[in-house]
């Protein structure tokens, strides 16, 4: 199969089951968000997913793509999978340990103030997710994408399965005067756990998920090679250090707005915030799927004469297709504002930026590709640091000033000056001929055409909507002349 071809296939099916469950997910917004969790509520529940990526970082502390690498070595694939997976067993062993002993002073700490028992549950969801990854990993060595997606898909499944079990069956059932479940309802239901629900739900799914993988763990010999372990680390300590930065990047403005912004008003505020973000979800998603298939297919294919042209034109349709999702999402913002709850919708205004913004957090993920295969990771660190650095500082000053708007606007200046910096260093050091003219001018596009649409104002909605997506596919118009027409002509 062509490469890129087969990349796009792997992105397809990784994506699936992310897709599906996060449109269900995205389904579950306006459970949440319109009769049944305030906006402070839904503001733990941000709080409490913005703490959870960043600690999922840590736990896995490289690994991952170190698999990737030193899986190179064929004949030492089964020594290195066994090695990165007995090294997160032991690490998750020791989390739940120390976490579990310090209970009450995390969740006051982290303003969960009175329910020690979200912290006893998320480490058990992060350890369980930790381990999992490296299983994960290896289907996706291996190509056997399928399975991963079978995996992922139960998991997704039991997660809103039993959200939607807690929170709408027996919350109903339990509020119902007529109902015959009552009796089992009033057993299996407190009213007093509330988002608990949630995490709950989450816990079920990541456990089950753990289990569904043991075939996987268990199938090869468990044993560790210490200098080989050694080595690993060496290798994965500066990605340990991006990632924590580049989770700084993704997701402090969401642990940082309850500190910032005083009281009830910060929760609030990040509910909305966190509301809005999940308007983008679409972005994140193709963003991820892609994540998750490109990083193991470039480093299959690092070998080959033609792997750096690759690189550059997967990076050209990437944006592509970054620029039609943000067009599409914001040229049909009139329904698809009706995912979330109308006290949330004020915030509306940050789902352009923060869409920009995830594009080019997909652009500097697709680039940062040189340093992993130039053995360069210290770069990697450095990078994302220097947007730490960018987060800290303006999240400090514009979040307390100007609230969660300050955030989207952190999020755009700090993924923007880190793919500068990071293409300008690649440049140096793993050189890649990236057609920057139609990149850019893509991504330009798609952004001027944005803004035209803004200004579409007429008496019928359907009609207004109608000519904004006209302007969607002009777009596609424009693509198809300078990109997919062409390379039919070629084909012939």
């Amino acid at each position: 199969m062509n490469p890129l071809k087969k990349l796009a296939s792997q992105t397809a099916i990784y994506g699936l089951p992310t897709i599906v469950g996060r449109l269900l997910n995205y389904f579950l917004t306006p459970f949440y968000t319109y009769n049944l969790f305030s906006e402070k509520e839904f503001g733990d529940v941000t709080t409490a997913y913005a703490y959870v990526s960043f600690l999922l970082v840590f736990l896995t502390y490289g690994m991952e793509t170190t698999l990737f690498n030193f899986s190179q070595n064929k004949d030492k694939k089964d020594e290195v999978y066994s090695t990165v997976l007995v090294s997160l067993l032991i690490s998750s062993f020791i989390f739940l340990l120390v976490v579990n002993n310090f209970t009450i002073e995390i969740s006051n700490a982290l303003t969960f103030s009175g329910h020690p028992e979200y912290v006893v549950w998320f480490s058990i969801i992060l350890a369980a997710d930790a381990i999992s990854a490296i299983p994960f990993a290896q289907l996706r060595l291996k190509n056997n994408a399928k399975r991963y997606a079978v995996i992922r898909s139960i998991n997704i499944a039991l997660n809103i399965g039993f959200n939607l079990f807690f929170l709408f069956f027996l919350k109903n059932a339990y509020e119902s005067e007529q109902s015959v479940l009552k009796p089992i309802a009033e057993e299996l239901y407190d009213p007093t756990i509330g988002i608990g629900y949630i995490f709950i739900s989450n816990l079920i799914a990541s456990v089950a998920m753990l289990l569904m993988l043991l075939p996987d763990m268990l199938s090869i010999k468990l044993r560790v090679s210490i200098k080989l372990w050694g080595e690993m680390l060496v290798y994965s300590i500066p990605l340990l250090i991006a990632g924590l930065a580049g989770m700084i990047n993704e997701t402090l403005d969401r642990a940082l707005i309850p500190h910032l912004i005083p009281g009830d008003e910060g929760k609030a505020a990040n509910g909305i915030y966190g509301a809005c973000y999940k308007v983008a979800m679409l972005m994140t998603i193709f963003i991820q799927a892609y994540r998750y298939a490109a990083e193991p297919f470039f480093f299959n294919n690092a070998k080959n004469s033609d792997s750096r042209k690759n690189i550059a034109e997967v990076m050209k349709y990437f944006v592509i297709i970054c620029s039609v999702i943000f067009l599409g999402t914001m040229v049909n913002m009139a329904w698809i504002q009706y995912f979330i709850g109308p006290d949330f919708r004020e915030g509306l205004k940050v789902v352009p930026i923060l869409l920009i913004a995830n594009i080019f957090f997909g652009i500097f993920v697709s680039q940062s590709i040189w340093y992993k295969l130039s053995g360069k990771t210290m770069y990697g660190a450095v990078l994302t640091i220097f947007g730490a650095l960018i987060t800290l500082a303006l999240n400090a000053y514009l979040v307390p000033n100007y609230g969660y708007i300050g955030a989207a606007w952190t999020t755009l200046t700090c993924y923007v000056s880190m793919t500068i910096l990071s293409y300008i260093l690649g440049n140096k050091h793993y050189p890649v001929n990236y057609d920057l003219k139609r990149i850019l001018g893509y991504l330009s596009i798609s952004i001027s055409l944005f803004i035209v649409s803004s200004f579409i104002e007429v008496d019928s909605s359907i009609v207004e909507l109608i000519l904004k997506n006209l302007v969607l596919l002009f777009f596609g118009f424009i693509v198809w002349t300078f990109e997919f027409r062409t390379l039919l002509n070629n084909k012939e």
